[in-house]
Parts: C-alpha cells; structure tokens; sequence
C-alpha cells in the first residue's frame, strides 16, 4: 500500500476539484466540496497546517477515490 503524500487544505481542494468536486461553501475554515453525482466531503483549510494520514483516508473514502487515483490527480 502506497503512502499518502501530506497535504495542506488548499491543496487537497485542488487536486479534488481535478476530480471533479466543486467548492460549494463554506463555514469558518471548513470547505464543502461536492461532486455533481452527490458525493460530498468537508476539508479543512488551516494555516501552516497539513491534513494528517487518518482524515485524508477519511476524504478519500467519502469521495470514494482509491489512493491511486488520488496520487494521480496530484
């Protein structure tokens, strides 16, 4: 099994709207991104800050990306 890369919010966003998901709101620091078929997923967005391991599988298992296709996209 291949490691994920670690990421900041704002990139994770990028390489997700490569996917397809689109930015459709957001509250304090949280981005809600959802895909046109209704997949959705919350990212947070905090300075100086990656998105560790554990909530990055937890992205990807909502999008329903395997870690290849994630790796992929970036």
């Amino acid at each position: 099994m291949t490691r994920l890369p670690r990421l900041s919010g704002e990139e994770l966003i990028k390489a997700l709207q490569c996917a397809g998901f689109n930015d459709v709101r957001t509250r304090g620091s949280h981005h809600f991104l959802r895909h046109s078929d209704g997949r959705v997923t919350v990212v947070p967005v905090h300075s100086g800050e990656t998105v560790g391991p554990g909530l990055l599988s937890k992205i990807l298992r909502d999008c329903e990306l395997s870690r290849d296709e994630f790796l992929q996209l970036l």
